[in-house]
């Protein structure tokens, strides 16, 4: 009678062990949350921009490598092309190897509409060659990589005409502003929430100039970042 118990518990246990919980699984930790966005005025954000004086030394073209197999790395499209996808007004046709036919888009910094993808480049708010000065010169490469093919903030790449972008180059706000008043001051705006999102420094005329905008045409612009580092 006892022998017949004790077969008919551990039977009951063999068949509801797959219904149980291991021991790992009760363990299983969390997956870590995402940092959680800063949000302030374009005045406040650029107090928080910390001032150095740039270095270049070092630097190369190949010092940030992009582009790399983007977000998605099963999609065949590089973050290139998957920034053209995310930024198009009107969807172009992805084609073997992600090739892009089609689509219209509207270049951020000039507001021209363009309907050609190989018109286009997508272009890094705070170049690296900026960047590089600017702090990114003490990273390491998987670090530049990431920043170079950052598609974790809406606004580090952005979709803009060839001519534009040459126009850019490396230059800070004291240099260079897009031609289109009406988005300069998102420009602005976005200049710092870069260099905030990844802890990079200011030149004194880089400042002066986000400080004119910040303290005239731009005083309502919000600011919006999360640290990347």
């Amino acid at each position: 009678m006892i022998k017949n118990l004790a077969r008919t518990i551990g039977a009951l246990s063999l068949a509801l062990a797959p219904l149980l919980p291991t021991p790992a699984a009760q363990a299983a930790p969390a997956a870590p949350a995402a940092p959680m966005a800063e949000v302030t005025t374009l005045a406040d954000a650029v107090g928080l921009l910390k001032v150095t004086e740039e270095n270049r030394t070092g630097y190369t073209s190949s010092s940030f490598r992009h582009w790399n197999a983007g977000e998605d790395t099963t999609d065949r499209c590089d973050t290139r092309a998957e920034v053209l996808l995310a930024e198009a007004v009107v969807a172009p046709a992805v084609g073997a190897d992600c090739k892009l036919t089609g689509g219209r888009w509207t270049s951020y910094f000039d507001g021209q509409e363009v309907t050609d993808a190989g018109a286009l480049d997508v272009a890094h708010l705070v170049a690296p060659a900026e960047a590089w000065d600017s702090g990114a010169s003490a990273w390491t490469a998987e670090q530049r990589e990431a920043y170079a093919n950052d598609q974790g903030s809406d606004v580090s790449l952005a979709a803009v005409t060839s001519r534009t972008n040459r126009q850019k180059a490396d230059k800070d706000p004291a240099d260079w502003m897009p031609p289109s008043p009406e988005v300069q001051c998102r420009y602005a705006g976005e200049w710092v929430a870069t260099k905030l999102r990844w802890q990079l420094t200011a030149d004194d005329r880089e400042l002066e100039a986000l400080k004119v905008y910040a303290e005239g045409p731009c005083e309502d612009a919000i600011v919006r970042y999360a640290p990347a580092l």
